[in-house]
């Protein structure tokens, strides 16, 4: 394989899964990092080129954009894991998230868009989340953020399609890789929603022990990339075949409730 590809996030986790497999198919990979002279060796993938993005700063965005020159790949796979109360959710907290994980990728994509469509290809995905299309009590933010990213894709897909660039989603399920750890929580002392909280915090520490790996949707995101004409979404992990099904053909209020048994909720 040839082109260039832009990854976000890729010092961890799905995205280092993705540089690292794109550069074994022969792409030249470009990996965003907040300081790539501080990424550990460990975190670095042999033959990805680093460079700065900071999704908090418009002007960093740009400076990507810019430094990256001609991309046929963007993977916006960069962005922050929020849980707490809706009622609780510090204004500031899901301004910051909205930036990061919607608002970032919107700006970066559309600076890259015009060099897609003049060259005639380009393939953008965004990594989003099942809980897009599977709601969980105490999530709200973080779920809205991906309802989002999916949104921009599949409503622009039409826009974009007939110059050879397709806009696609990829939905991971549960995954392994330590996200939790790193997950902003708020939830105040003596919250009336407290014992729920806990009840859905602890489900999904068990869950996302027992996840998925990120090499698995690392292939899948490669799939996408490489498919003629990308789907509109792919989805991987928690039995994704079946509760999809379900969800086509079951009322919402079923997997809605089918979600928060999931999660210890009744």
């Amino acid at each position: 394989m040839s082109g260039t590809a832009l990854v976000t996030g890729a010092s961890s986790g799905i995205g280092l899964e993705v540089a690292r497999a794109l550069v074994a198919r022969g792409y030249r990979v470009l990996g965003t990092t907040r300081n790539p002279d501080a990424l550990p060796e460990k975190s670095r993938v042999p033959g990805v080129e680093y460079v700065t993005l900071d999704l908090c700063d418009r002007v960093s965005i740009e400076k990507c954009a810019q430094a990256a020159g001609d991309v046929d790949i963007l993977v916006n796979n960069a962005g922050e894991s929020q849980m707490g109360p809706f009622e609780e959710l510090p204004t500031d907290a899901i301004d910051r998230l909205f930036q990061v994980n919607v608002l970032g990728a919107v700006q970066l994509t559309q600076l890259l868009l015009p060099g897609m469509r003049m060259r005639g290809y380009g393939r953008v995905v965004m990594v989003g989340s099942m809980l897009a299309s599977f709601p969980l009590a105490f999530r709200s933010s973080y779920v809205a953020t991906k309802c989002a990213l999916k949104g921009f894709a599949s409503a622009a897909r039409r826009e974009l399609s007939p110059f050879g660039v397709w806009l696609t989603t990829v939905e991971p399920g549960t995954i392994a890789t330590g996200i939790g750890d790193r997950r902003t929580r708020y939830v105040g002392d003596g919250s009336p929603y407290g014992g729920d909280y806990s009840t859905v915090a602890s489900a999904m520490a068990r869950n996302e022990d027992r996840g998925i790996r990120a090499e698995k949707v690392a292939a899948l995101v490669v799939k996408a990339i490489e498919a003629d004409k990308p789907k509109p979404l792919y989805a991987v992990g928690n039995m994704a075949p079946l509760v999809f099904t379900v969800r086509r053909l079951a009322p919402r209020a079923v997997t809605e409730k089918m979600m928060s048994r999931f999660h210890g909720l009744r």
